[in-house]
């Protein structure tokens, strides 16, 4: 068979190199709720059990079409191949350094990861709720910030009463803390 060299394009803070080698931030310390450890550890068990099956078995139909060299079916399963063991990797390296916060250690004084926050928008007068998690879980979809974007930083040590003005990449927003809670 030819030689394969993987890589992975990724955002993800880990890639593989040449080697198939975890490079980079390999020991950075990702901070996770027990939600995000669940998360992750059910995406990792996916990827390890059903994705990586389904690959194989992409890689032993283009293979039966012959001719590898011109063969784009055998490339892209390469390919899927490769960014799935990438994620493999760099989800299992998260949960070897992951910092778990416990619910039991939310603070509701004052906000840190793991809180829930209730803010009311000074600017248009609606109140959000907007939970601080580590990086590897936002999802501002679901108005769960990371503690290491603008508005999770400029949240993390308010508390009730304080207006913080934030500094984002529109301009700034203004936020009144109204209540923190445990999720």
């Amino acid at each position: 068979m030819a030689p394969y060299i993987n890589f992975v394009l990724s955002k993800e803070p880990n890639t593989l190199n040449i080697k198939g080698e975890i490079t980079m931030s390999e020991n950075k310390q990702v901070v996770l709720t027990y939600e995000g450890v669940k998360k992750i550890e059910s995406e990792l068990e996916y990827l390890k059990t059903v994705k990586r099956k389904e690959v194989t078995e992409k890689i032993k139909v283009a293979v039966s079409y012959g001719d590898l060299s011109e063969n784009s079916e055998y490339d892209e399963a390469k390919n899927e191949q490769a960014f799935t063991e990438g994620r493999i990797a760099t989800l299992e390296n998260m949960l070897k350094n992951a910092k778990i916060i416990d619910d039991d250690d939310i603070k509701t004084d004052v906000v840190s990861v793991g809180a829930a926050v209730k803010v009311l928008d000074k600017e248009f007068g609606d109140e959000l709720e907007i939970t601080i998690v580590g990086s590897a879980e936002a999802d501002p979809m679901e108005m769960k910030i990371s503690n290491e974007a603008p508005i999770g930083r400029g949240l993390v040590g308010a508390k009730v009463g304080d207006v913080v003005e934030i500094q984002i990449p529109d301009g700034s927003i203004t936020y009144e803390v109204l209540e923190i809670k445990r999720r």
